[in-house]
């Protein structure tokens, strides 16, 4: 289930939660809803809506630092395939079929991960664009420099070769999601006794429908932000595929 249908659902069940709370009055004694126990329920509320705006806020700010991360990993990910090229560019023809395979494995990554708007959820190319990669890395390895300039462009390269592959498995593992579904069960709990606290306090008119259907789409809008900053690759606001294609843009037309 994507982040639009969870926040729908969540919004849903807050405005439904708020009705409730309205509708009590017509099941319970009215000895139970003096003005002691709507104090309780004051007292209870509040302490919830503490508890539940604190672990809302935790969960905006992890999911924007985990989505800024990603997003500066992608970047970096791009200017070192983009290095890559310039360094096997200076090295001479003896690195055009290495060049070649980082155009390749580029173009199959721009393809693979941000092809379709709601592709991949996370950085993942299928195995054969990994393996592309792969077998860049054996082709720099396999550099025979003929000189000590070529030398040292041979061990930068191996060097940047190397790194990407770590970089391409840390941005797999860090493509996983970071908010535990546990953590939104009882945040949304927590929320849906809130809004019955308080149908329970509010008047009983059409007033208050309005207001908690605009409650409940701002908390189911809340939650949507989380869910979608917490999926760096998939939905509509998805790291942004520039980076990736500049780099592109400096290498070798891919499948030459």
């Amino acid at each position: 289930m994507d982040g639009l249908a969870i926040s729908v659902a969540v919004a849903a069940v807050m405005f439904v939660s708020g009705a409730l709370g309205l509708n009590l009055h017509r099941c319970v004694p009215a000895r139970h809803l003096t003005k002691e126990s709507h104090d309780v329920i004051r007292l209870g509320t509040g302490m919830l809506s503490v508890l539940a705006s604190l672990v809302l806020g935790l969960l905006i700010t992890a999911a924007k630092t985990s989505f800024d991360s990603t997003s500066a990993a992608v970047r970096a990910y791009a200017a070192d395939l983009t290095l890559l090229d310039d360094v096997l560019r200076d090295y001479g023809d003896g690195a055009l079929a290495a060049r070649q395979q980082v155009s390749d494995y580029t173009a199959r990554l721009l393809s693979d991960v941000w092809a379709n708007r709601y592709g991949h959820p996370y950085m993942v190319e299928n195995r054969a664009a990994g393996d592309i990669l792969e077998h860049t890395f054996q082709a720099v390895r396999a550099l025979t420099p003929a000189n000590h300039q070529q030398q040292v462009l041979a061990d930068n390269a191996m060097s940047l070769a190397v790194s990407l592959l770590r970089q391409r498995w840390l941005l797999i593992a860090h493509a996983d999601t970071s908010v535990q579904p546990l953590v939104i069960g009882i945040l949304v709990f927590w929320l849906a006794a809130i809004f019955v606290s308080f149908g329970i306090n509010a008047p009983r008119h059409a007033t208050m429908h309005v207001v908690f259907l605009i409650l409940a789409v701002g908390i189911g809008s809340a939650l949507f932000l989380i869910l979608e900053l917490n999926s760096p690759f998939d939905g509509p606001m998805r790291i942004s595929s520039q980076p990736i294609q500049m780099a592109l843009s400096h290498m070798l037309p891919p499948g030459r």
